[in-house]
Parts: C-alpha cells; sequence; structure tokens
C-alpha cells in the first residue's frame, strides 16, 4: 500500500462502501486477522483451475536468504528445490511488498508461484513504489546465474524475467519494467492504487510511460485504493480502467476484477487469517484463491511460452473473457 492507503479514497462509481476507521488501521499496521475457511474464487473454468493448483516443483523457501539491495534490504528466496533438474532453466520473478509488508505475508502466494518452476525473488523492502529494489532483486538474480559458489549457477533463464506486486509493490513492479531497460519482459500489477494515494512522484507510476513488454492488472471489486473504475469528475490514472487506457495500444495488457474481493486477499494463507483484531483480517474477504490461477497462467505463457495458459488471455475468445463467475471488467489486447 502507498503511504496514504490507510485512507480509502473515492470508490468506483458501481460500488460504494465507507471505510471504518478500524479497518483504516488495520490496513495502515499491514495486519493480517482471521476468517473462517472461505473458497470464495473458486476456479469454474479449466486453465483457471489447472493453475491455481500447486505445480509439479517442491519449494524451498530462504527467508533473508541474501543481501542486499541498493537500500541494504535482504532478499527472501523461493524457489524449486531440484533446480535445474533436467537441464530446465528457471525464469525470474522479482516480488514487490505493499506499504509496511514483508514477503512473509504473501508466502503462499509465492511458494505457489515458485511450484510451477520459477525463482523468486523478494526484497524484503517495505517502500518498494520507486521500483529501485524490484529491479536489484532480478539484476541480483542475474549475477547468480554466473555465480560459480551459487546454487543458481547456470540453472537461470536471465531472458526471462517478470515483475509481480501488491499495492505500493503494483507500483514498484511496473516502474522496475520501466527501468530495467527491457530485461524485465513483464508484469502483474496486484491491486494497483490509484494516484490519489501516491506519496510522492517516487511512489507513483504512469503507465502511458510503458515502451515494452505485457502488463496483467488485477484487482478486486471491493477495493477503493484499487477500483476498476471511476467517477467521471475524477481526472487522470485514478483507476484500474484509466491504468489500463493510458497503457499504450502497442504493450500487450490485460486487466480483470476479481468479484468480492478485497484490497489484502493476496495476502491469504490462503484464507483471511493470521491476525488480531476482531478474529478477521480486515481488508481480506476471501482469501488467496482468486489470485493463484490466472495470474501464474499469465507468467507461464509470458516466460515459458506455456501456449495452454496464453489460451486464458487471447482478445474475446480467451477463457478469462467468459469467465463471470469470479471475475468482471476484463478487457485485453493480445491476439493468439
Amino acid at each position: 500500500m502507498h503511504d496514504r492507503d490507510t485512507i480509502r479514497g473515492g470508490q468506483s462509481a458501481v460500488r460504494t462502501k465507507p471505510l471504518p476507521w478500524l479497518l483504516a488501521m488495520a490496513m495502515m499496521l499491514g495486519c493480517s486477522t482471521s476468517t473462517p475457511a472461505n473458497t470464495g474464487n473458486y476456479p469454474s473454468r479449466p486453465i483457471e483451475l489447472k493453475y491455481y493448483a500447486s505445480g509439479p516443483w517442491a519449494v524451498t523457501a530462504s527467508p533473508a536468504g541474501a543481501c542486499c539491495d541498493s537500500s541494504g534490504n535482504r532478499f527472501d528466496l523461493y524457489y524449486p528445490t531440484k533446480l535445474g533438474a533436467g537441464g530446465f532453466k528457471h525464469p525470474i520473478l522479482t516480488w514487490g511488498n505493499g506499504t509496511y509488508a514483508k514477503p512473509d505475508q504473501y508466502d503462499y502466494f509465492l511458494r505457489h508461484v515458485a511450484s510451477w518452476g520459477f525463482v523468486v525473488v523478494a526484497t524484503e523492502d517495505e517502500y518498494t513504489g520507486p521500483g529501485q529494489t524490484i529491479l536489484d532483486a532480478a539484476n541480483f538474480m542475474i549475477g547468480e546465474n554466473s555465480n560459480a559458489a551459487s546454487i543458481f549457477y547456470r540453472k537461470l533463464d536471465v531472458k526471462e524475467i517478470g515483475a509481480l506486486g501488491h499495492s505500493q509493490g503494483a507500483t514498484g513492479a511496473i516502474n522496475a519494467l520501466i527501468k530495467s531497460k527491457g530485461s524485465i519482459k513483464t508484469v502483474i500489477a496486484i491491486e494497483l492504487p490509484k494516484h490519489f494515494f501516491c506519496s510522492s512522484k517516487l511512489n507513483c507510476t504512469d503507465t502511458k510511460n510503458l515502451t515494452n513488454g505485457s502488463i496483467f492488472f488485477i484487482d478486486g471489486s471491493e477495493d477503493g485504493i484499487s477500483p476498476p473504475t471511476q467517477y467521471s469528475w475524477e481526472s487522470g490514472e485514478q483507476s484500474i480502467q484509466a491504468y489500463y487506457d493510458a497503457a499504450p495500444s502497442g504493450i500487450a495488457k490485460v486487466k480483470g476484477t476479481l468479484i468480492g474481493s478485497d484490497h489484502l486477499d493476496v495476502q491469504g494463507q490462503p484464507e483471511c487469517s493470521n491476525g488480531w483484531i476482531f478474529r478477521r483480517q480486515l481488508g481480506c474477504t476471501f482469501g488467496v484463491y482468486g489470485y493463484l490461477g490466472y495470474p501464474t497462467a499469465w507468467m507461464m505463457a509470458q516466460l515459458q511460452g506455456d501456449t495452454y495458459a496464453a489460451g486464458a488471455f487471447a482478445k474475446g475468445s480467451g477463457e478469462i473473457f467468459s469467465e463471470t463467475t469470479n471475475w468482471e471488467y476484463v478487457e485485453g489486447n493480445l491476439v493468439k
């Protein structure tokens, strides 16, 4: 989340719901709390369902396992346990945290993605909006591939790098792609905050500045920090629709809104749990379920050449366009 994410600003013109002060406090503190198990957003179509399941690779996690980005933050690592098995070269994913958050708050999600053959590097930076520390993490892994003393030596595909992040980390992931000059090929922006919540120009992004790569925007229908649409009187990039529209037509882009999800659902482990206030995770409705299938399919399509996964996103005919149980406001320009 951005520094001003603690106040829920103008809502989508479609849904209007005030933010209680307790929700603002919980989001400011980055808290996670408990709800009963809830399988909302469970996939209803075959492509999403395939990548919702765990992948074929066992995963090893290494918290604070490497040092350091340009701000002195260590990296958490999630990677296939049998690195390079069968001669496989693992694409790299670099992760950006929301404000005040650490990678372990996204542990379930990051392990899931790694189980599909990706090496995930996550800076412990809590203020990732400028994107530099996210880019530093990607560059660190590029270096590890050339380091004969590293377990990653010659086991990574350094030409296939993606960035993804949540809230302020979504801003940072986009900025990292822009700064990377082409080394980062694709981005998933999860709950990208509207410009109203930028605390400074450094913690903002403008998708008009994208010149290469591809991007998948994901938000929740109940998220006023990252609303799917905006009021007619709001100007600038104050919604996912506006960010999508601002991205040049030459950029491969898709957007979709998870029905019922809120700003912190991606932190589910997998449900909305691990918290302290009223036994409920404020800002989380269902948990991580909706963020597993199509985001994984996106990275499989973009970085591993998975044509079955790519079938979810083809303009008009892609599976996500007809999946109306859990998704709405879907739009895209990808062709087969």
